[in-house]
C-alpha cells in the first residue's frame, strides 16, 4: 500500500489546481458565462481522465516519485476526477439557487403589478 507522498511537486501542483478551480468556482457565482465555459471544461477534463490515466501510467517516472496510476483508474478518479466534479455540483447549486432567487423576485414584481392594476 502506497501512501501519497504530499512533497511530490505534481501533488502539490493537483491540489493547488483543485483550490483555484474551487474558487474560480464560488469567485464567478455571478457571472454565468464563465461558468457555463468552466462547466463544460471540468466535465471534459473528467471525461479525458481515463486517457490522461493511461498517459500517466506509461510515464510516471518523469514527474513523479512513486506509481499511483493503476490501470482501473482508482488513484486519478479520487484525486481528480471527484474534486472536479465536486466543484461541477457546486456550480449546478449556485444555478439552481440563482434560478430560485429570479423567479422569488419575479414573482413579487408579478404581485406588485396585480396590486397596482387593481388598485386602478
Amino acid at each position: 500500500y502506497l501512501q501519497l507522498d504530499w512533497q511530490d511537486p505534481w501533488i502539490i501542483g493537483l491540489v493547488s489546481f483543485h483550490v483555484f478551480i474551487t474558487l474560480t468556482t464560488f469567485s464567478t457565482r455571478n457571472n454565468s458565462n464563465i461558468q457555463i465555459v468552466l462547466f463544460v471544461v471540468l466535465l471534459l477534463l473528467v471525461y479525458f481522465s481515463e486517457n490522461l490515466n493511461e498517459f500517466a501510467h506509461n510515464n510516471w517516472r518523469s514527474f513523479a516519485r512513486h506509481e499511483y496510476f493503476d490501470e482501473k483508474g482508482m488513484f486519478i478518479s479520487i484525486v481528480f476526477s471527484i474534486p472536479l466534479l465536486l466543484n461541477c455540483m457546486i456550480l449546478v447549486a449556485l444555478w439552481l439557487y440563482q434560478s430560485s432567487q429570479l423567479m422569488i423576485h419575479l414573482k413579487k414584481a408579478q404581485l406588485k403589478q396585480m396590486k397596482k392594476a387593481k388598485d386602478k
